[in-house]
């Protein structure tokens, strides 16, 4: 086994332990490469850069070039952008490289370590992808992060949401390509589809003349194979979006005039039905089933003349997607109302999740019920999971502050590692005792008092919340008690960077949903950490440990002090999605019998978390048995698996 170089300090070999060995032996030999890095011009830099390219595609492996091409990226952001990699990050590069998923604290700097990995794979020649949660992010990581590969010779591309095929095709020919999950995927289908068609098309003869006379002017895939995959915030798109498929739709029916109406219909009359009187709701599975009372009333009420072609039974399905949608969909919580269109709201990034739609008329219900114009997807043209679409990368590795509790996961469906990369500086954040109260009500306000108590004091104050809705009522209690906060939230995603530079100034009290959880590095203002450091308060826990784990490391980065305290309600609806109604109601009841904070029951909320947590694992694991299954029948009907037409 290799030995740990000296160089580390006990404390982290200590932790690294057996693991990590292998990667931290790397660290010493980059050092002992930084004179000489250090001694070339700009000029040579990027020679000797473009001589580690031709070594490679001479055949010389890229395990064997590791520590040179590190030390090259180390000496390139010393240069372009003043940051040099930490010991660390030269440590978590490395483990990338091997085929793993890194778990970095907040603040250690995982957009700059990404860049060795990223490099050490661009010298193939075949293309280096970093997918991350969002375009803005995708947009900013790689403007940041540019000078350093274009000071070894390296172009850097970037994936953005409307984006014309052709700049698609020009960002994808780059050496490193920065985008989103989804865009990737999708780029990737429509490249299936393209193929196929041009298949068909160079059948006939016809179709040759035509790519003839075309040559170059014919379309072409943007993609150009998929060879490195680097995933930031590995936890939120490989488990967390991973139990819905990217799906491109085909034309719409004919039928979607009807289908239109039923849609509106059915929204127009869930106030007649009454849960446990016309409709029963299963929490644990979260599915509508009408009793004999409901398909009673259905049958009886008025419909619109283009309904009579439905059947009785499609009828019914409207109807149930309308009370799920109901009860279950919240506007300025699961999504919010843009320009005339529904655009879903990301609980677990807190940001606009553009493109997508949720499935099974899900989608065209909340439409309805917004009174917006219904968008019709009613076809599949191709799809693929998101377990699919990494597993199709030679390489893959990733990166992100919360993965150790999925280490299974990741194992079992990506085969990738999980390791813990220890802090440059040891942390110093603080928890401070939770507090829990019997209502929604009395905990809001004792977060509103617990925030103006910290502003007082000077100390920043970010204040996590699960949802748009739930940020502007606490901005609304502050307001009201004197304090004008600052909002972060999927409404202000433009304003973004400029909240979050000045989040951790003395005295300034920042609400957010997860948008402040992830992707974003809050540094204390002058004369903050003397006052004790940001101090974070979480006002619910989400439906992953991991999510709050996220908004906790938003303090104490890179050494800095910093606490965090947790609000919780009897009332919260993690109780209600753990235990169900009837526990739930019994909880809610008790709750409103308390006047003050209770004690002994976080336990409890943590159970129905765990939960929870293991419901959407269950998920997941469907979804890909689901998906293998319709696979294989795919195949053997001598189909492509990935497209849902006949090719």
């Amino acid at each position: 086994m290799t030995r740990i170089p000296s160089g580390i300090g006990s404390s982290i070999r200590a932790k690294l332990g057996d693991t990590l060995a292998r990667c931290a032996a790397c660290v010493s030999q980059v050092a002992s490469l930084e004179p000489a890095q250090q001694a070339l011009s700009d000029y040579d830099l990027r020679k000797t850069s473009l001589g580690l390219r031709y070594r490679v595609r001479s055949g010389e492996p890229l395990d064997s070039l590791l520590v040179e091409a590190f030390a090259l990226v180390r000496e390139a952001g010393r240069r372009k952008l003043n940051m040099r990699h930490f010991d660390v990050q030269i440590m978590g590069g490395a483990a990338i490289h091997h085929r793993s998923t890194v778990e970095m604290q907040t603040g250690e700097g995982k957009t700059l370590t990404a860049t060795l990995p990223l490099y050490l794979a661009a010298l193939e020649g075949k293309g280096a992808h970093l997918a991350t949660v969002n375009d803005y992010l995708a947009n900013r990581d790689a403007e940041l992060m540019k000078s350093v590969y274009s000071a070894l010779g390296m172009t850097v591309g970037v994936i953005q949401g409307q984006q014309p095929q052709p700049e698609r095709r020009k960002a994808y020919a780059c050496d490193v390509t920065y985008g989103t999950a989804n865009e990737m995927g999708f780029d990737f289908l429509r490249d299936r589809l393209l193929l196929r068609t041009l298949g068909e098309g160079n059948q006939d003869l016809f179709g040759k003349m035509l790519g003839a006379a075309n040559g170059a002017a014919q379309d072409q895939p943007v993609q150009r194979g998929l060879h490195f995959m680097l995933v930031d915030e590995a936890d939120s798109i490989l488990i967390d979006e991973a139990r819905t498929p990217l799906i491109i739709s085909a034309l719409p029916g004919e039928d979607e005039k009807i289908a239109a109406e039923a849609y509106h219909w059915a929204a127009e009359n869930t106030c007649k039905f009454i849960e446990n009187e016309h409709y029963e709701y299963d929490h644990d599975d979260r599915s509508v089933e009408l009793s004999l009372a409901g398909r009673q009333t259905v049958r009886m009420l008025e419909k619109p003349g283009a309904m009579d072609r439905l059947q009785l039974s499609a009828i019914y399905e409207y109807v149930t997607r309308a009370l799920k949608v109901e009860r279950e969909m919240f506007l300025d919580r699961h999504y919010v109302v843009r320009d005339g269109e529904i655009v879903i709201v990301d609980e677990f990034t807190g940001r606009m999740a553009e493109g997508r739609k949720w499935r099974a008329g899900i989608h065209q219900a909340i439409e309805a019920k917004e009174g917006v114009e219904i968008t019709f997807a009613t076809n599949q043209a191709a799809r693929i999971t998101i377990q699919d679409l990494f597993l199709r990368y030679a390489r893959l590795g990733g990166m992100t502050g919360t993965a150790s509790s999925s280490r299974g996961e990741l194992k079992k469906i990506y085969q990738v590692h999980v390791y813990q990369i220890p802090t440059n500086r040891p942390p110093i954040r603080r928890q401070v005792p939770t507090l829990i109260y019997g209502t929604k009500d009395q905990k809001w306000n004792a977060v509103a008092d617990e925030a103006l108590a910290q502003h007082q004091l000077g100390r920043p104050v970010l204040i996590g919340t699960r949802s748009i809705d739930k940020s502007e009522l606490l901005a609304d209690l502050l307001v009201a008690r004197g304090v004008e906060p600052v909002i972060l939230n999927a409404r202000h995603v433009a304003r973004e960077a400029e909240i979050v530079a000045q989040a951790g100034q003395q005295g300034k009290i920042t609400v957010a949903t997860n948008m402040a959880g992830r992707g974003t590095d809050i540094r204390l203002g002058e004369g903050v950490k003397e006052i004790g450091g940001l101090h974070v308060i979480c006002t619910e826990l989400h439906e992953a440990q991991r999510i709050d784990r996220q908004l906790i490391g938003r303090c104490g980065r890179q050494g800095d002090p910093g606490t965090y305290r947790q609000f919780l309600a009897l009332d919260d609806e993690i109780l209600l999605l753990g235990f169900g109604p009837k526990k739930a109601e019994r909880l809610k009841a008790t709750g409103l019998k308390s006047t003050g904070p209770i004690n002994g029951l976080e336990s409890m909320f943590r159970k129905a978390q765990r939960r929870v947590e293991h419901r959407h694992f269950r998920d997941r694991k469907i979804m890909l048995y689901h998906e293998k299954e319709r696979q294989k029948v795919q195949r053997a009907m001598g189909q492509d698996p990935y497209l849902d037409t006949p090719g």
